[in-house]
C-alpha cells in the first residue's frame, strides 16, 4: 500500500456495509480533493477503515484502492464501532489538515470545499445540518442529545453528530479517544484549548444501506457518555508557564 509523500490532506472514511454507495461516494471525494489549489502542488490521501463489513464493501474497496493511487484501505478484524474506526483512520493518516465524512452519501463532498476555508482561521471545522433529511426518530433523538449535551458541555454547536468535520492535526493529537467520544469533539477541541466552528452544509435522505444507529445507541447512549465528558471537563490540566 503506496504512502504519499506527505499529503496535505487526509479524507477518513469509516465504513460499515456501504457497498452500494462506494462508487459514487469515490468519484465525489476524488473530484473535490482534485479540484482543491493545494492539490496541484502536493498530494492528498483517502483512506477507507472497514469496520467489519460482511456486504461486499470490503473487496470493493480493494478494487477501487487498485485503481485510484489516492486510496488507502484498512480492514478491522471484525466490527468495532465508529469511534475505533475514526481512531484507527486518524492514526494512519499523514496530512495536516484531516477531514472526517461518512460513507453513507447523507453529506455532499462538494461542502468540504466550503469548510477548508475555515481552517485558517480555526481548529476543528464543524459541519452543521440545519435541514436534517432523517426520520422522525432519528431527528427527534438527536435533537433531543445535542440540547441536553449543549447544556452541560457549552460547546455552542449545534449538530455535534454531523459526519463532516475538518480538523487541523494538533488536535487530533492532543485528544485521547474511548468508546463514543466522536460524539464529542467540539467539547473535548474545546476543553484542550482549541478553537471550534459551524458551518451550515447540505444533507439528504439515505437511498442505499441502513442507518447504524437509533433510539437506543444515538441518544441513551451519548448521554451516559457524558458523564465521562463532564469529568474530564472538570479535571483537564491547564497551566501555563511565568515569564522568567
Amino acid at each position: 500500500m503506496a504512502v504519499p509523500s506527505h499529503p496535505w490532506a487526509s479524507v477518513i472514511v469509516p465504513i460499515k456495509d456501504e457497498q452500494d454507495n462506494l462508487v459514487p461516494l469515490i468519484e465525489g471525494l476524488l473530484a473535490v480533493m482534485s479540484s482543491h489549489a493545494a492539490s496541484k502542488s502536493r498530494p492528498f490521501e483517502i483512506i477507507f477503515v472497514d469496520d467489519g463489513s460482511s456486504d461486499g464493501s470490503s473487496d470493493t474497496l480493494d478494487r477501487m484502492a487498485a485503481e485510484h493511487s489516492q486510496i488507502r484501505v484498512f480492514h478491522l478484524d471484525r466490527n468495532y464501532g465508529k469511534t475505533c474506526a475514526l481512531e484507527a483512520g486518524f492514526n494512519q493518516s499523514f496530512g495536516d489538515i484531516i477531514i472526517q465524512i461518512d460513507g453513507d452519501l447523507q453529506q455532499d463532498s462538494k461542502d468540504i470545499l466550503k469548510l477548508l476555508p475555515y481552517t485558517d482561521t480555526h481548529d476543528l471545522v464543524c459541519g452543521w445540518r440545519q435541514e436534517r433529511q432523517d426520520g422522525l426518530i432519528k431527528r427527534l433523538s438527536s435533537k433531543i442529545a445535542n440540547r441536553v449535551r449543549n447544556f452541560f458541555t457549552h460547546d455552542g454547536v449545534h449538530d455535534t453528530g454531523c459526519p463532516l468535520k475538518i480538523f487541523r492535526r494538533p488536535v487530533l493529537e492532543r485528544i485521547r479517544l474511548f468508546e463514543g467520544m466522536h460524539r464529542f469533539f467540539p467539547a473535548l477541541a474545546l476543553m484542550h484549548g482549541f478553537t471550534v466552528t459551524e458551518v451550515p452544509v447540505q444533507h439528504y435522505p439515505r437511498i442505499h444501506g441502513v442507518s447504524k444507529y437509533g433510539m437506543g445507541n444515538r441518544l441513551f447512549k451519548s448521554l451516559y457518555d457524558l458523564i465521562a465528558v463532564r469529568w474530564m471537563q472538570a479535571r483537564v490540566l491547564r497551566y501555563t508557564f511565568r515569564d522568567k
